[in-house]
């Protein structure tokens, strides 16, 4: 293979020349950047939507952009930075390089949840309703931004030979990224690797998780059920997805990846927080900030 071809054999696909980036004169531009933006924009327009019909100011939305990106973006690298710790020590000034890539999802998601937070509190709405109708866009855009690791080679999985099985050439690939079980794969005089494609396995199941999330949104019982719902579904998306990762994060000191301990946390709260909530509004003891208004009419 040449160092930037992908292909996917059993499927008949053979894709020559994938850049990672282009030129624009001499400023070069990365696909993962604009799979990125491509899909914060995305994920936007569905919150900004869903906002108006949970009866809240759609433009909230678009003012919280600049901060969400910000604040998401730094709690994406900092996340990926601590648990990839052994490799930044000894390579400081890369940690400001997002070129490489290195984010981590569930960083940019407690970034972007301490964002909104912050947010709601000083434009004083509702957080849970503002929580609510950003769900179904966060997980598009997570769905979308899967496509940047495409670009880059990179989040893939261990040898497979399934039908959506990768091959990526080994010079194209992070070092550090090729498992023993992965390199014990490679044949005698081969110059690729034969891989889980798990960015597109999780775009898939990013998408079901997002088509479920419009389907019931109008469904909730109280404030934050969408969230809750979010936490579980993506959390066992990523559960099931981060075990056959080759570029797992582990808690510090263990073999443990953090990524998982992390959607079980998510999934556990969220089964609590939803029988919780269920359990109150049969005993009407709803607190009334997650109490479901319905919007008003507007003459």
């Amino acid at each position: 293979m040449n160092a930037t071809d992908i292909a996917f054999p059993n499927l008949g696909i053979y894709l020559e020349n994938v850049p990672k980036q282009f030129f624009i004169g001499n400023f070069s531009i990365a696909f993962y950047g604009i799979t990125f933006a491509i899909g914060i924009l995305c994920g936007l327009i569905v919150a900004s939507k869903v906002a108006k019909e949970y009866g809240q100011e759609d433009g909230n939305f678009w003012d919280f952009a600049i901060f969400v990106i910000i604040g998401g973006l730094i709690g994406a690298r900092i996340y990926y930075v601590i648990f990839s710790w052994e490799y930044y020590k000894d390579n400081f000034w890369s940690v400001f390089n997002l070129r490489q890539g290195g984010i981590a999802i569930y960083g940019g998601v407690i970034g972007a949840f301490l964002t909104a937070f912050i947010f709601s509190k000083v434009k004083k709405i509702n957080g849970f309703t503002m929580a609510d109708a950003a769900m179904p866009g966060l997980i598009l855009g997570q769905a979308i931004g899967r496509w940047g690791n495409f670009f880059n080679r990179e989040v893939f999985g261990q040898y497979t030979d399934n039908l959506f099985a990768m091959r990526l050439p080994i010079e194209a690939v992070r070092a550090r990224d090729i498992s023993d079980e992965l390199a014990s794969h490679i044949g005698e005089g081969e110059n690729f690797i034969q891989v889980h494609p798990t960015f597109l396995y999780e775009c898939v199941c990013n998408l079901v998780v997002f088509a479920l999330l419009l389907i019931f949104r109008k469904k909730r019982s109280f404030n934050g059920e969408m969230c809750l719902w979010y936490f579980a579904g993506y959390g066992i998306v990523r559960f099931i997805i981060e075990g056959i990762r080759t570029d797992q994060l582990y808690l510090i000191g263990t073999h443990i990846p953090v990524s998982q301990v992390v959607a079980i946390v998510l999934i556990t709260a969220a089964v609590i927080g939803e029988v919780v909530c269920r359990i109150l509004i049969k005993k009407d003891k709803l607190p009334e900030i997650l109490k479901v208004k319905k919007p008003e009419a507007k003459a």
